[in-house]
């Protein structure tokens, strides 16, 4: 199921969401130009390292270009590969907006970093001598989308559905598709072996959590969590 649009316009323009965006594409579009070995070096140096973070491991000296801490933040701002940025802009689009909208840009990038902050330590420390890096706005984003569950849980997101060869789209309510998106990332991470590679599902259950916590706290006092009008 893929989110394509909410019908829940926001009247803030949604500056931070925007440059949040813009950032994460420049970002990607520098690994392009760094090629193969190059945006692996990237990856390795900008990205979280559980072992670096909260273990002794240690990164060349070539490599570890800022600290291991700063790489929790900067991780949020690589990917992988196209679809991996492209699946993540489209939630951060779709969902942001509101978000930000409820709270203010000031407050936003603060939700949205504490809530990747949260992300890559539910991902590192199950699992602290790992050394597989992190990287991703996914977890940040899952933030968002938790926000986004409490504030606007009947707001009508158009979905896409694959039906083997036949795309179909319909309207559903957000809390049915991001509860569902959180029920799949649970179930993921179960099946998911120990220290493996891949995705960070840990991460977006973190993440998520973090928004769901988060955002009575952040938001205007005037903005009501599940609203009934939406």
């Amino acid at each position: 199921m893929i989110p394509l649009k909410d019908d829940n316009p926001s009247q803030l323009t949604p500056l931070v969401n925007y440059g949040l965006i813009v950032a994460c594409v420049l970002a990607f579009l520098w690994q392009m130009t760094l090629g193969p070995q190059g945006g692996q070096r990237a990856v390795y140096a900008l990205g979280a390292i559980p072992a670096t973070l909260l273990g002794d491991a240690e990164l060349p000296p070539d490599i570890a270009i800022v600290s291991p801490w700063a790489t929790v933040i900067t991780s949020m701002f690589l990917h992988g590969g196209i679809l991996h940025l492209l699946g993540n802009m489209l939630y951060l689009w779709i969902f942001g907006d509101n978000v930000e909208d409820s709270m203010g840009h000031v407050r936003f990038i603060v939700f949205y970093v504490l809530c990747g902050i949260a992300a890559v330590f539910a991902q590192a420390l199950p699992d602290p001598s790992s050394q597989v890096p992190m990287i991703g706005a996914s977890g940040a984003i899952s933030g968002v989308l938790g926000a986004y569950l409490l504030l606007f849980p009947h707001a009508r997101i158009l979905v896409l559905i694959p039906l083997g060869f036949i795309m179909h789209s319909t309207r559903l309510p957000a809390m049915w598709v991001l509860l569902l998106w959180f029920g799949l990332q649970f179930l993921s991470s179960a099946m998911q072996g120990p220290g493996s590679g891949g995705v960070a599902f840990r991460a977006h259950i973190g993440g998520f959590i973090a928004g769901l916590v988060l955002i009575p706290l952040f938001k205007h006092r005037n903005v009501r969590l599940l609203n009934p009008l939406r």
